[in-house]
């Protein structure tokens, strides 16, 4: 069989515009989770759940959120296989030799980042969870300055610093009082950390040898199939997905909160390094804060107030120039 070679990317752009492009590309991708995340939590809370500030009840579709991650995984694939088919099928065109690295980015990079990341929640809460998982930037800082040749200037360990601690104030863990994390719990979310990172480096590593079309439907391609095996069969999927209301609302989640947000932030890391996209990512926590604050009219602390604002300083000091005598030599 005659290898067909993937369609190669110029190599990473440079420049203001490209890394203005990068960074509004990464925003827009926080933004989704957050917004996608709090619309899932509405769609599929109990009718009779407490609902004050949205605009309509919620549908009741009660469903484990192993099982709406590995609907929404499937519902994207094959939203984005239909669109490729229609209007870019050369983004489908791949090499043999490529499939290890698209079912290790789609497996490790997607599937597991959402499984562990519930497994967190399950065992110690949602913001000890988003907290975790947002450890992923020094990961990102280490291995890119180590092994990526990212430079290391005085701007990004305060920009990774600061959105840790911004995210910390955000979700309120500091607020906490006797947070106590359990040895399973702060295993799944350093683990949840380490996948989140995995896709944020896979795909800068891959981000001029695909396009992010090729490497997302891959990508959810083979997370889709993680899903299969690991439910045992797409019964319960179908099952789900049968109901109008269900399609409705998985349809929805899958655009919003997988297809827009993992697709723009694969984007900007053609555009920006991984370790000030990965900063920009954290961004989440404080959308979600402010989506909460004007809709459900939740009171926002100043503790969450100062997160916030840390947050966004660590973006702007990432993105901060840097004369030369400050950048210190890439490592390796």
């Amino acid at each position: 069989m005659q290898e067909t070679k993937p369609r190669k990317l110029v190599g990473p752009a440079t420049g203001p515009h490209h890394a203005r492009t990068g960074y509004a590309l990464a925003v827009l991708a926080a933004t989704a989770w957050a917004t996608g995340g709090l619309s899932a939590k509405w769609l599929f809370s109990p009718v009779d759940a407490t609902t004050a500030g949205w605009p309509f009840p919620p549908l009741g579709l009660e469903i484990d959120p192993l099982l709406l991650s590995a609907a929404r995984a499937m519902l994207s694939f094959v939203m984005l296989l239909v669109y490729l088919l229609i209007r870019r099928r050369g983004a489908l065109k791949i090499g043999v030799r490529d499939v290890p690295f698209l079912a290790l980015f789609g497996v490790a990079g997607l599937a597991l980042v959402h499984f562990s990341y519930f497994m967190t929640i399950s065992l110690t809460g949602v913001a000890t969870a988003i907290l975790l998982e947002y450890l992923a930037p020094i990961i990102v800082l280490v291995f890119s300055v180590s092994f990526l040749k990212e430079r290391l200037t005085w701007t990004l360990p305060g920009a990774v610093v600061l959105s840790i601690a911004g995210c910390a104030l955000m979700v309120g863990v500091l607020g906490e009082s006797g947070v106590a994390v359990p040895a399973e719990g702060l295993a799944w979310g350093l683990a949840s950390a380490v996948f989140f990172a995995g896709y944020t480096l896979m795909g800068k590593y891959a981000s001029t040898r695909y396009s992010s079309w090729t490497l997302l439907t891959y990508g959810l391609g083979f997370a889709a199939l993680f899903w299969v095996i690991y439910l045992g069969g797409p019964g319960d999927v179908i099952v789900l997905l049968s109901d109008p209301k269900g399609l409705g609302a998985v349809s929805f989640v899958a655009l919003v909160s997988t297809i827009i947000p993992f697709g723009a932030f694969l984007k900007a890391l053609q555009y920006i390094e991984a370790t000030k996209a990965s900063v920009t990512s954290t961004l989440e926590p404080v959308v979600a804060g402010i989506v909460a604050w004007w809709i459900l009219g939740e009171v926002l602390t100043p503790l969450q107030l100062l997160g916030g604002a840390l947050v966004i300083g660590a973006i702007m000091l990432a993105q901060a120039p840097v004369r030369q005598r400050g950048v210190l030599p890439p490592v390796g």
